[in-house]
């Protein structure tokens, strides 16, 4: 993902079953003035708040949007341990609905 305007805060964490990183974020800052990108691979959960008013990103899939296919976890799930940098204050109706990852959650099998 790219930030093309404003400046965002984004996060990707490591959902893939046996990984000695798993459930573990990484984030960078992206603004219109770093002109980095940052790919997320398969298998890893990815969000980001915005530091700015306005922003505008660009990102790429490697597949076809599928509506089945979509899925997302709570971006307050404590057993993430996100220190987001700012209070969140507003959210989508679609992510607020996110569960909690529960007890049994393993990983993903990634192949």
């Amino acid at each position: 993902m790219s930030c093309l305007r404003g400046e965002v805060w984004d996060v990707a964490v490591d959902l893939r079953k046996g990984s000695n990183t798993f459930l573990k974020h990484h984030a960078i800052v992206l603004s219109e003035h770093s002109q980095t990108t940052f790919v997320i691979p398969k298998g890893f959960a990815h969000g980001f708040q915005t530091l700015a008013p306005n922003c505008e990103l660009i990102y790429f899939h490697t597949a076809d949007y599928s509506p089945d296919a979509e899925g997302g976890i709570n971006a307050l799930d404590p057993r993430l341990a996100i220190d987001w940098p700012e209070a969140i204050a507003e959210r989508s109706e679609r992510d607020a609905k996110h569960p909690m990852l529960q007890g049994e959650f393993l990983g993903l099998d990634i192949t």
